[in-house]
């Protein structure tokens, strides 16, 4: 058996050689070379689509796909026969990371922090933002203490995240496919966020990207939530309807957005919310580093090899 790991992150093959596997690198940003197209699995991650695209045609003997994304979008785009190949993700490996980076957007909205660095830059002292300041005061995002904070898309990530949150005092609740107690956490269905969102002070989005999440936060669902409440979106940037929300914030509908994905990657110079009032623009940074890859490709290779259900398949 010959598996292919990308050579576009550092990777500890030393645990896998105990499996009697023929393991190659590979660079994702050409073509597979040409005494590697016998392989029977492939990891990837940052391919180019060029790269996968390639590899769907030549790669005629390969069977198990592990993508080391969350979500597997490229790899089920470059036209891979998914009914011969098994194909697994890499859901768990980002939800620290994404938690971090996420819990670093909620404080930065709530301390405003994004607007002393703009102060900073013209070397100018925001009076306003420092010395005596009332204490959570009713109809503003300041703290996450007592902050009521609405997590749609509860899923690990959410799970690492929440802790953190109701560590410093927040109140969290979850919007999902699926209602019930995660956790300890109290998590909904979608058909209660018109309930819901009236009553949040940020509002976490964590979907995947597919047909069925694209525009979930539309004009109609910004119009429920609060005018101080704030926006944090580190799933996919298709969930949101940005003309909708650059709307919301130039009339002050809501009180900010803080943005890791957008509909097109890099965002546009064009774009207006780069420049829209109380944006905080993060460059797909939240994720981006996947943690305990060797464990996962390990554990999905044994299982491939005795014929099991692979882990996280899609």
């Amino acid at each position: 058996m010959k598996l292919l790991y990308p050579t576009s992150l550092a990777l500890d093959v030393q645990s896998l050689e105990g499996f009697s596997v023929d393991l190659q690198p590979y660079d994702v940003t050409k073509p597979i070379p040409e005494e590697h197209t016998d392989a029977s699995a492939l990891v990837t991650w940052t391919n180019t689509s060029a790269n996968l695209s390639d590899a769907a045609k030549r790669l005629t003997n390969v069977r198990w796909i592990q993508s080391l994304a969350a979500g597997p979008n490229d790899v089920l785009g470059a036209g891979f026969d998914a009914s011969k190949i098994k194909i697994t993700t890499g859901s768990g490996l980002h939800d620290h990371t994404v938690a971090e980076h996420t819990l670093g957007l909620l404080l930065n909205a709530a301390r405003r922090f994004y607007e002393m660095r703009d102060y900073q830059l013209q070397s100018k002292w925001p009076q306003h933002l420092g010395g005596p300041q009332p204490d959570r005061p009713k109809g503003k995002f300041t703290s996450l203490r007592d902050a009521n904070i609405l997590i749609w898309g509860y899923g690990n990530i959410a799970k690492s995240l929440a802790p953190h949150l109701t560590g410093l005092g927040a109140q969290v609740r979850g919007v999902a496919r699926s209602a019930g107690v995660r956790n300890g956490v109290e998590v909904y269905g979608e058909d209660k966020l018109a309930e819901l969102l009236p009553q949040t002070d940020a509002l976490v989005m964590i979907l995947p990207g597919s047909e069925s999440t694209k525009h979930a936060l539309n004009a109609e669902r910004l119009k429920l939530l609060p005018n101080h409440a704030w926006v944090v979106n580190v799933g996919r940037g298709m969930s949101v309807d940005e003309d909708a929300l650059l709307a919301a914030l130039e009339s002050s509908q809501i009180g900010g957005a803080a943005l890791d994905v957008f509909d097109k990657e890099p965002l546009p110079e064009s774009s207006k919310l780069w420049k829209a009032p109380n944006v905080i623009v993060s460059p797909h940074a939240a994720g981006g580093r996947p943690q305990g890859a060797e464990a996962l490709i390990a554990e999905n290779l044994r299982r491939f090899q005795a014929g099991q259900q692979l882990k996280n398949i899609i």
